[in-house]
């Protein structure tokens, strides 16, 4: 899971998400879903499996979700195609949430996906 979904999961916005947002490494086949109303992204395979984490969906059922600071950078990342107003409101409160120490993991994954240009200033900005 992935997008407006890990970031509804992750109590980050308060929107209720139209679809579900699951993400597959790129070069693969994109799963097709009738229902529920289904988004698929495709990331790159190198970095696919960085900041997975397993949600606990139903009692004994767990899916792979990306965690909050994932979450977060990849709303930063594609802030054009999610909108800017969501991507920095999950931004604000998830350091607000985790303090000025969370935001080395932000940094970290933002580093690892080549986008710290953009996610950097906005947490200067975020926390100014």
């Amino acid at each position: 899971m992935c997008g407006e979904s890990a970031l509804a999961l992750h109590e980050l916005i308060d929107d209720i998400p139209a679809a579900v947002h699951i993400a597959v490494p790129r070069g693969t086949r994109c799963p097709t879903i009738s229902y529920p109303l289904t988004v698929v992204a495709q990331y790159a395979a190198k970095t696919f499996d960085l900041g997975i984490e397993r949600f606990e969906a139903a009692p004994g059922v767990t899916i792979p979700m990306y965690n909050a600071a994932r979450s977060v950078v990849d709303a930063m990342r594609h802030r054009s195609r999610l909108g800017e107003t969501l991507a920095l409101s999950a931004l604000g409160r998830y350091l607000r949430r985790s303090g000025r120490g969370r935001g080395g993991e932000l940094h970290y994954i933002a580093r690892e996906l080549d986008d710290l240009a953009v996610v950097r200033p906005a947490v200067e900005a975020v926390l100014a």
